[in-house]
């Protein structure tokens, strides 16, 4: 078992970490006087698990400035956590899925709030699992997880030293890697998105890379009638997603 330490903070991500990994959860810290509903649904499920309250002002201290909503989950980071999913296992739960894998690649998304946003999207959309790059780019982190609202605890998370190799992985195991750029000729709503993939999208701001950029097998873009050029990476990231989610659902055929 490994000593590494993760907590988790905030109604929903406590209550799924406690539902889908109950073995990981060391400790619970409860905002003292706190009493309502939703925060006794989640103490009665963990009973046997060691419980400590807190004043307001020390769990402040404890979630480093994030909103913890009164309760924080210490948890450790075992064998099965989803965290330690690697690229050798996303390739053979590809090869062995009956089907059709989706997979979310983040090129450089730096932000907290928009990993745990594009983690709830890709939950919610059915994404086997999402890659990003160990540099230049933010992890797992008790933000990530409060803003995930437990998707941080049910979608496997690989951080990789070498984007542009995983993605070629990727395509030999089957994917067709298809990026987003507003350079892109075909719009989200031209192109075929119902086979295999691996959808990447690219940093705040900056957009990919350009070896991430040229190993994709296709770019698309999200049409904009507006004054803005662009969207947030996490709003774009759902808007692509239910796109192609659209597209299954209907067997659309470009």
């Amino acid at each position: 078992m490994s000593n590494k330490k993760q907590l988790i903070f905030g109604l929903h991500a406590v209550q799924s970490v406690i539902r889908n990994h109950p073995e990981r959860v060391v400790k619970i810290m409860v905002l003292q006087g706190r009493h309502d509903h939703r925060l006794e649904k989640i103490l009665k499920q963990t009973q046997g698990i060691s419980r400590d309250y807190f004043k307001r002002a020390q769990l402040d201290v404890i979630a480093n400035g994030g909103k913890h909503q009164g309760i924080i989950a210490e948890c450790v980071l075992t064998d099965k956590a989803l965290l330690d999913w690697d690229e050798d296992k996303l390739i053979t739960e590809i090869s062995s899925t009956n089907s059709t894998p989706l997979v979310l690649v983040l090129d450089g998304v730096t932000d907290p709030h928009n990993l745990g946003a594009c983690l709830r999207s890709a939950d919610a959309a059915g994404v086997m699992a999402v890659i990003a790059p160990k540099d230049n780019a933010v992890g797992i982190t008790p933000v990530v997880s409060k803003v995930a609202c437990g998707a941080a605890e049910t979608v496997p998370f690989i951080a990789v030293t070498n984007l542009a190799r995983t993605l070629k992985k990727l395509q030999q195991a089957g994917l067709w890697v298809i990026g987003t750029s507003g350079e892109a000729r075909q719009s989200i709503y031209e192109a075929k998105l119902t086979g295999p993939m691996a959808l990447v999208m690219g940093a705040e701001g900056k957009g990919m890379r350009r070896l991430t950029t040229e190993t994709c097998d296709e770019l698309i873009k999200i049409p904009m009638a507006g004054q803005v050029s662009s969207l947030n990476v996490s709003v774009a990231t759902g808007v692509v997603l239910f796109e192609i989610i659209r597209q299954r659902r209907f067997k659309i055929s470009g």
